[in-house]
């Protein structure tokens, strides 16, 4: 016994020290060779495709033989399907307003609001704590995909409750916007909750799946950091999300496939070809009922009604 807890700092010390490396090479290989791997996401026909399903979509709209938006996902730059469901909604909706806040962005290129900017002339704010991605982020778009695009804002900064609305004001961002898109691992909830300064049309969360049909959300703490107490315990519960949703005037209308982000509408905008969904009918997937094991670990934890 004596001998092997005398080599756990050292094996700690080695495990970390090989993690740190491979996060450096994963930084250097996407600093200087992120164009290599998404380079084909910027041909002509790429955009050409999407644009004549935007309006093939339209034109479904007139005769009535809209397909359901669960079966329109695709991924061009999002994390998962947001990408399609995203064109999707806004075909219906219209793009009078192409203006996007990304909270949680990274650098801005593997994120909701991408495919938008690169292939349909939005322009907006990302933000995110990260100094490493937002320097990324900055030079990717200065520079592709040709460099006299308009190019979005990026702020590096820690979002709270207390700052949010600051933040946006101070970068020009106010009243109505196309697209909000928040994914922070951790006060998505809250943040979301606090902001009075803009009304998107479209809301993207994350909730956590892991809180199954509990309606729950972990309290507030503006000096979170992942992974926190335990790395399930952040954020709040897709029922109590959706409860959040509705209060702020939002219909939930979808999520990606695993059934985390969940996509709000305005009410007051949403129409016919954009129902309303139920929780349940989102958290079907088998990766849903393997996460929610995770939660008997901190069932007893504290928490508050959503």
């Amino acid at each position: 016994m004596f001998c092997v807890s005398k080599k756990q700092p050292f094996l700690k010390a080695c495990l970390d020290t090989k993690e740190n490396r491979n996060l450096m090479i994963k930084n250097f290989l996407k600093d200087h060779f992120l164009i290599t791997k998404i380079r084909n996401r910027f041909v002509p026909s790429v955009q050409i495709a999407q644009r004549q399903l935007f309006l093939n979509y339209q034109e479904m709209k007139k005769n009535g033989n809209l397909p359901q938006i669960s079966e329109t996902g695709f991924r061009a730059f999002s994390q998962f399907e947001e990408d399609g469901m995203l064109l999707f909604i806004f075909s219906i909706l219209g793009m009078e307003n192409k203006t996007f806040v990304e909270i949680g962005a990274d650098d801005g290129v593997n994120s909701n609001a991408a495919n938008l900017y690169f292939n349909f002339g939005w322009s907006g704010l990302f933000v995110d704590g990260n100094p490493k991605s937002i320097r990324r982020g900055r030079k990717f778009y200065n520079k592709y995909p040709h460099p006299w695009f308009y190019k979005p804002k990026f702020v590096c900064s820690k979002v709270t409750r207390e700052n949010v609305n600051e933040l946006l004001a101070s970068a020009g961002i106010q009243g109505e916007i196309g697209l909000l898109s928040i994914d922070i691992d951790g006060n998505d909830y809250w943040i979301w909750d606090a902001i009075n300064s803009i009304r998107p049309k479209v809301v993207v969360i994350e909730t956590h799946i892991e809180f199954g049909m509990e309606n729950i959300v972990v309290p507030y703490d503006p000096n979170y950091q992942a992974p926190g107490k335990h790395p399930i315990y952040n954020g709040a519960s897709p029922v109590a999300m959706q409860k959040l949703g509705a209060k702020k005037g939002y219909r939930l209308v979808g999520a990606n496939d695993l059934g985390f982000n969940f996509i709000f509408v305005e009410e007051s905008l949403a129409q016919k070809e954009l129902p309303e969904v139920s929780v349940a009918s989102l958290l079907t997937h088998p990766y849903v009922k393997e996460r929610c094991k995770m939660f008997e670990e901190i069932k007893d934890w504290e928490y508050v009604r959503g």
